[in-house]
């Protein structure tokens, strides 16, 4: 591992005259030089909008943003890259589900169960959907040990369960939770899952069809992406079921005054022009994890812990 120091340009800084020492990858994590080459060489190479443009410097864009979308595929092993949404993150990812199913609508005496150790970017917005609809927040309780207390999240599971959302590792505990079996118990009852990968996606190991969640958000600047770029992923029958988040650009079929129609997926919820440069260079932070390889991250994890 100490030869990927020289990958990263922010590690030759001197801090007190001192080699830089980073521990805060749990925040954000540094970039490597891939990265950053990515960002110069959209903006100074291609520097166009995508999808709409006929000239060679929209379509080199075009088709680098449309990579993105295919490793981030692979990233969480989903069936179909239509499953793939960008998004600045996991914070507007969350937001985005908790608004596309208070549109659709919630039925009577719905429930949403969290966690006690969700960020907050997993609890807030569930909250806004409560005073927008009604709808009831119901949380569950963590052990001494700082594990989900599985016995309570069954419990607390019942048929007016609309929707279980948690995270997949703590980002203040650290813990790694049984995601594959909390999403299992979620379906025995009909409810829906979203599981907050934001910690979990730099340690690689993400596998949406084995967990068989229903929607999974990360961001790219904690798994070495750039910052403004992130992936909401979610079960194609079901995106195609909800509405659209937001109105314009890329989401529209055809418009007129009298009335709209919408996008095929996943074009129907990227409104806009996106976040180019960054889902660009996306790609290149998850290859980097790819790269190194779950197995060895982890390896080398156990190393400083022990240390």
């Amino acid at each position: 591992m100490k030869e990927l120091r020289s990958q990263f340009p922010t590690l030759n800084r001197m801090i007190n005259n001192n080699p830089l020492v980073y521990f805060d990858s749990g925040a954000t994590a540094l970039k490597p030089q891939s990265v950053m080459d990515s960002l110069n060489h959209y903006y100074t190479q291609q520097s166009s909008n995508v999808h709409r443009s006929a000239h060679i410097l929209a379509e080199e864009a075009t088709i680098d943003y449309e990579a993105t979308r295919d490793i981030t595929q692979k990233f969480v092993n989903a069936a179909h890259r239509e499953e793939i949404i960008f998004t600045s993150g996991t914070t507007e990812a969350i937001n985005m589900v908790a608004r596309i199913i208070g549109d659709k609508g919630l039925p009577q005496n719905a429930e949403i169960l969290l966690t006690e150790m969700e960020h907050h970017s997993n609890i807030v917005p569930w909250q806004l959907l409560s005073q927008r609809t009604g709808v009831t927040i119901k949380v569950t309780p963590v052990t001494d040990k700082g594990e989900i207390d599985l016995e309570a999240f069954e419990k607390l599971l019942s048929e007016n369960t609309y929707l279980v959302a948690f995270n997949a590792v703590s980002n203040t505990l650290g813990t790694i939770n049984p995601v594959k079996k909390m999403v299992e118990l979620a379906h025995n009852v009909g409810a829906l899952t979203l599981i907050d990968a934001a910690q979990a996606a730099p340690h690689g190991g993400i596998d949406v069809q084995d967990w068989n969640c229903d929607f999974l958000a990360f961001s790219a600047h904690k798994a070495f992406g750039p910052t403004a770029a992130g992936a909401l992923y979610g079960k194609k029958a079901l995106l195609e079921s909800l509405p659209p988040f937001l109105g314009g650009g890329d989401m529209i079929d055809q418009v007129d005054f009298d009335g709209t129609s919408f996008n095929d997926l996943p074009y129907k919820f990227e409104a806009g022009t996106p976040k180019i440069a960054s889902i660009i260079a996306m790609k290149e932070g998850l290859k980097f994890i790819e790269d190194i390889g779950a197995q060895n991250i982890r390896e080398y994890e156990s190393q400083l812990r022990t240390y």
